[in-house]
Parts: structure tokens; C-alpha cells; sequence
């Protein structure tokens, strides 16, 4: 019987694997000549259907195994990665993690793949369309051509340059009257599409039509060999056309007079080397890593927040009896625990990766369906960020990349109408910051119009005329994070509705994040993300006010302040000081939360000067009481709407404190 624990390590390995075949896949679509990648391909999906197979899972067994069979035609030369064919992988690939999915919720992992083994399967016999549109660029031929030193130095840089190497054949139509008519023109369209190295017969013999009706092209290209096929046979009196990869010859160390050889038995040679060399690397990584279960870092993490309040009872305790020994233990204890605090949030920490690396496949299939041309750039993704962090950012980030692209990036034709690359540019950028992990998603497409935006506030009443005429073109585009708020003429499958934005930010909001947007008509939009590092142990301020305590994020707060009151002003009927120049309106907490007015005569009031964004204001408290590292813990499901309070914890003295949302109190 299946024993649960071998179905965990086959749960986690197959979504890495499934995952790396995700990657590869996209990577071959951009370099479908790189032998290395079909074999990363290969070797995963070969482990997916080894280990499927010993669990008793017999339908990816099978899948995985006809993806195998197509995997090893296109290693060896017999098929060319098409866009087809890479689409009906990508489709075994979604029917594998829905099987992968359906046996980590308690299925039997089973699915109705037969449409999909045809479809495989057809490509393996040559039968599909996919299959007959890639055999028009891998036909093999016997494509004799001798390169010496200097043009073998010529081709190898240019594959390091991301090139790829054609030796094309073109055969003349035996009617042909101006043959060196029809050779400039052949050249013509080579030249327009990379660069013609060699030419057999030489370009002097095929000048002076010295040849009967055909001659081989050597020519470097970062277009498909498909392209260049269909290009070649667009010219008049062309015959035939053979195109034939040439990049794996180029790979191998081929002494200098040797002469070619078919391009199916160089394969094996040069897709161990870096096998060998990846594999070396990894061997050491693998040997200091273990698999945790999560549930085990989260049992941890709940004892060591115990340690931690006890360790504030312990520091209040030491304060009062003032014990040279017992400071000295205490201090030293401190010590040890905020070590042990750093270990054990940096074993929580999971690189962003994890999130970004199903963007790719999704920007891919997303253009296509909008017709399209996007370059997904990630930056950072390395950059560590909390578990339960991690576990949230996701779907919300989905979100914004869809409206990147959706909203933001313009059609080819129109961005092509207005002087830019075909090709539009989504980066996605993630790094560290302070206590901080910033988030980028930032485009070159249209922009979002200022004054669209502010139209659609007036008419759906969110502001006045008067508030228009005042706001930063930061507030104008916050207010796109309204409920409902909308500026898409159109209503499609991906946006437009208006729904979404809002709830992108109340997500990043109760993680404690804050979402920024900037944007340039005709120029692009950014969207910044600021989130915090970690939520389990956070820095606060605490205060108190009414005679209960308060904690406030150090995150939220720029800095504190005592004020004499005759320095306060009223403006629209709000209180506001004159703060380092700008005018910053208050915030009284004992009206917010509704607590016993502690002294009405006193004379100055305490700051605390809190932001959002851009935008700060003074939070008036009774007192100031100082810095503490607190436990975070949730109020439960009963008390889950409790205006501008996120939480509460527990203080040294065992006194319960509420932790304040700084955001909720920014309007």
C-alpha cells in the first residue's frame, strides 16, 4: 500500500518537475534550436513518468511517457520545436498538474487524456499538422559543406550572440532564365534576415551563372528555419527550398578540413558536457539541503513567539527587582533568542520565484489571445520573502500582469503607429529594501490617462470638482483602486469590470503592504508593491491612550513628535500642523476607537506621524511609551472587521495590546 510519506516526496517532486518542464518549455520556444534544453526537458518529464509509474499513477504514467517519445524525436533532429507542437506539450503539462493537484487533495489522479495521447502521438508518426509544418524545416539532406578557421570562429560567435546556423539548399526552377537574377534575390532575402557566411558554389561563380540549377547558403539568423524556408519561396522560379540546422555541428570541435556530417549524430556529444558540468554543481547543494514540512516551521515558529513574550516578561521583571545577576542572565537570554529569531525567520523565507515562475506561461498565453507581442522581463526573483507572504501575493499579482497587458501594452499595429518596438515590455521586479521587499510590475505601453480617470471619479461621485483641481497625480491614480472603478471602454474575459483592483489592494493592505501607482501617457505605468519582510514578529511603537496600550507599526511610521496645541489649525474642519512644511491633518485615537479622555487641560499633544504611500498624517496619542518586538496574533474568527486594528498581542506584563492598522486610517 501507498505509504502517505513517499506520496508527500512524490507530491513535491512532481511539481518541481512539472514546474522545470514549464520553464524549458518556454525557453525552447525562444531557442528551439538548444539541444540542452530539450534534454532538461526530457530528463524531467523521463523522472515524472519513472516515479508515477512506481506510485501505481498509470494515466501520468502514460502521458508523460507519449511526451517522452515526442521529447526524443525533436532531441534527435526528427522533428523541429514548433509552436504546434510546444502548444500540445504545454497542454500535457496543464493535464498533468491537474492530475498532480487531484492526488494532493485525496484523488485518484486520474483524467481522460486520450485526446491529448492522440494528439502525441500523431506528432510521433508524422500525421499531425504540427508535425507536417516542422518536417517542412528538418528535412534532411545530405548537405555537404567544408568551413575553414576563420569561418567557424564565425559561426561560433554568432551563436553566442543568440544566432542560430542554416546551411540552406535552394533549388531553381529548371525553366529559370535569369538565374543570377534569381541568386541576388535569394541573397537579398538572406541578407534582410541575418547574414550570409558562405556559399557554395562561390558568389563569383553563381554570378556568372556557373552552376547547373541549385547551391547551398550557409547563413546565421535569429529567425526560424520555417521563416526563412517560407520567405526563400516567395521569389519566383524558386523550386524547391531545404533548410537545415546547423547549430549542433557548430557546437562540436570538428578539426579543420573535416567535412559535414548529418546534423542527427552529433547530438550525443554535445548534450552531456553541461550535463555533466550542471549536474557537478548541484551534487553539493543537494547534499546540505533537507525537506521541512511546512506544518513543522509553523509549530516552531508559534513556540518561539511563546519565548518571545515570555522573554518581555522576563526583561519587565529584571527591570523591576534591579538584580545585577539577573539582568546579566536576562540580557544574555535576549541575546540568544534574537539569534534564534533571525535563524528561524530565514528558514521561513522562500524566493519570490515560487510566485513568479508561473507568469511566463501565463504572459504567453495571454498574448496570443490578445494578439500581442510581450517580453516578460523578471528581475530579482531571488529576493526571499516570508512564507505566509508568499502564500497571498499571488493571485493579486496575477491580477496586475493582466492588466498590464490587457490595459497597458498596445496591439503591434498601434504601438508600431507611434514609433515603438512591435514587442512591448512588462518588467517584473522584485528586491529588498530596509524591512522592506518592493515589488515593480512596470510596462511601456499606453499609460493611464490622468484626465479619463478623473472624469470617471467625477461622474461616479468619488470626488468633487474642487477635489480635482487639487489632487497629485498620485491620488488621481489611487483612485482606480476603488470598488468598481473602471476606465476600460470595452468589457473583456480579462478585465474591465472593475472588480479586482480594489481587492488587489485591500490583499496587499492586510499583509501589511501598500500599492503605489505611477504612471506616463504614451509612456507605460508602474505599479509598486511594498511589503514587509515578515508577519509573525514585528517592531512597534507602543502607545497609549485613554489608559489602554496600542502597538504601531515601526513599518507604517515616519517618525514622532510633541506639539504644543496652540500650533494646530483647523482646515475643512480638520485638524492639521504645519509639519516640516507640509500641512498634515490629525488623527485623535481616543475618537477613533472611542476611549476615556484621559486630560483635557494638558498643553501638548503626542505624535505619531504615520504614512501610506505618499501620504502621512499625525496620529494623537496620550503618551509614548517606546520600541518593543512583538508577537503578532490574530483576534480570531470572531472579531475578524474590527475597524483600523489588525491584531493584537501580548505585552511583558501580560497585558493585552491591539495592534493598529496605520492604513485604515488614511483616507
Amino acid at each position: 500500500m501507498m505509504n502517505s510519506e513517499y506520496l508527500a516526496v512524490f507530491l513535491d517532486e512532481s511539481q518541481e518537475h512539472l514546474q522545470a518542464v514549464n520553464d524549458h518549455l518556454l525557453k525552447l520556444e525562444k531557442q528551439p534550436e538548444d539541444e540542452s534544453i530539450v534534454g532538461e526537458i526530457f530528463r524531467s518529464a523521463h523522472t515524472l513518468k519513472g516515479m508515477s509509474a512506481t506510485m501505481g499513477y498509470e494515466d501520468l504514467a502514460h502521458l508523460t511517457h507519449n511526451m517522452e517519445n515526442v521529447l526524443d524525436l525533436i532531441r534527435n533532429k526528427k522533428k523541429q520545436a514548433t509552436t504546434e507542437i510546444i502548444d500540445i506539450m504545454f497542454q500535457s503539462v496543464d493535464s498533468l498538474e491537474n492530475m498532480v493537484n487531484d492526488i494532493a487533495s485525496g484523488g485518484d489522479g486520474k483524467l481522460d487524456v486520450t485526446s491529448l495521447v492522440a494528439e502525441l502521438e500523431a506528432i510521433e508518426k508524422g500525421s499531425s499538422q504540427a508535425v507536417k509544418e516542422a518536417a517542412a524545416t528538418t528535412e534532411q539532406v545530405d548537405l555537404l559543406e567544408v568551413y575553414d578557421e576563420y569561418e567557424r570562429t564565425v559561426l561560433e560567435e554568432s551563436l553566442e550572440q543568440g544566432y542560430s546556423v542554416y546551411q540552406i539548399k535552394v533549388e531553381l526552377d529548371e525553366k529559370a532564365m535569369l538565374k543570377a537574377a534569381r541568386v541576388f534575390m535569394v541573397f537579398d532575402v538572406l541578407n534582410q534576415l541575418g547574414d550570409v557566411i558562405k556559399s557554395s558554389p562561390a558568389t563569383e561563380l553563381l554570378e556568372e551563372e556557373q552552376f547547373e540549377r541549385d547551391f547551398i547558403v550557409t547563413v546565421v539568423s535569429k529567425d526560424s528555419g520555417e521563416v526563412i524556408k517560407n520567405k526563400i519561396l516567395k521569389i519566383s522560379e524558386i523550386s524547391d527550398v531545404v533548410v537545415q540546422s546547423m547549430t549542433s555541428f557548430v557546437h562540436t570541435t570538428q578539426a579543420e578540413d573535416q567535412t559535414l556530417q548529418p546534423v542527427q549524430e552529433k547530438p550525443s556529444e554535445t548534450k552531456q558536457e553541461p550535463e555533466k558540468g550542471k549536474d557537478a554543481q548541484k551534487a553539493p547543494e543537494n547534499n546540505k539541503t533537507i525537506r521541512v514540512n511546512i506544518d513543522r516551521l509553523d509549530i516552531l515558529m508559534n513556540l518561539f513567539e511563546e519565548l518571545v513574550i515570555d522573554r518581555g516578561r522576563l526583561e519587565q521583571i529584571s527591570g523591576e527587582l534591579v538584580n545585577a545577576e539577573l539582568t546579566e542572565t536576562v540580557e544574555r537570554m535576549t541575546r540568544t533568542t534574537g539569534n534564534l529569531q533571525e535563524i528561524i525567520l530565514t528558514m521561513r523565507m522562500v524566493p519570490v520565484e515560487t510566485v513568479f515562475n508561473r507568469f511566463p506561461r501565463m504572459i504567453r498565453n495571454l498574448s496570443k489571445d490578445l494578439g500581442k507581442q510581450v517580453h516578460l522581463e523578471i528581475v530579482g526573483a531571488e529576493t526571499e520573502l516570508d512564507r505566509t507572504i508568499i502564500d497571498e501575493i499571488g493571485d493579486p499579482l496575477v491580477h496586475l500582469l493582466r492588466n498590464s497587458i490587457d490595459h497597458g501594452i498596445e496591439t503591434p499595429e498601434a504601438r508600431m503607429a507611434v514609433g515603438k518596438p512591435a514587442q512591448g515590455t512588462v518588467l517584473l521586479k522584485a528586491y529588498h529594501s530596509g524591512n522592506h521587499v518592493f515589488i515593480e510590475i512596470k510596462d511601456d505601453g499606453a499609460g493611464i490617462s490622468r484626465d479619463k480617470v478623473l472624469n470617471k471619479a467625477l461622474k461616479n461621485q468619488l470626488i468633487t470638482e474642487e477635489d480635482a483641481r487639487s489632487l497629485t497625480d498620485s491620488q488621481v491614480f489611487g483612485l482606480l483602486f476603488e470598488p468598481g472603478f473602471s476606465t476600460a471602454e470595452q468589457i473583456t474575459d480579462i478585465s474591465g469590470r472593475g472588480v479586482g483592483l480594489d481587492v488587489v489592494r485591500n490583499t496587499f493592505e492586510s499583509l501589511g503592504g501598500v500599492v503605489t501607482v505611477h504612471s506616463e501617457l504614451h509612456k507605460g505605468s508602474t505599479f509598486l508593491i511594498q511589503l514587509p519582510l515578515t508577519l509573525s514578529i514585528i517592531d512597534v511603537m507602543l502607545v497609549e491612550t485613554g489608559g489602554e496600550k496600542y502597538a504601531i507599526p515601526l513599518t507604517s511610521i515616519v517618525e514622532t513628535a510633541i506639539v504644543n496645541k496652540v500650533d494646530l489649525f483647523s482646515a475643512h474642519g480638520q485638524k492639521v500642523i504645519d509639519f516640516r512644511g507640509k500641512v498634515v491633518p490629525l488623527v485623535f485615537m481616543r475618537d477613533v476607537f472611542n476611549t476615556p479622555v484621559a486630560d483635557l487641560d494638558e498643553d501638548f499633544y503626542s505624535l505619531v506621524i504615520i504614512q501610506k504611500g505618499e501620504q502621512i498624517a499625525g496620529l494623537v496619542v496620550d503618551s509614548l511609551i517606546g520600541q518593543h518586538d512583538i508577537v503578532l496574533k490574530s483576534l480570531g474568527n470572531y472579531l475578524t472587521n474590527v475597524f483600523a486594528i489588525s491584531g493584537a498581542t501580548i505585552l511583558g506584563d501580560g497585558e493585552v495590546a491591539l495592534i493598529v492598522d496605520p492604513n485604515a486610517l488614511i483616507k
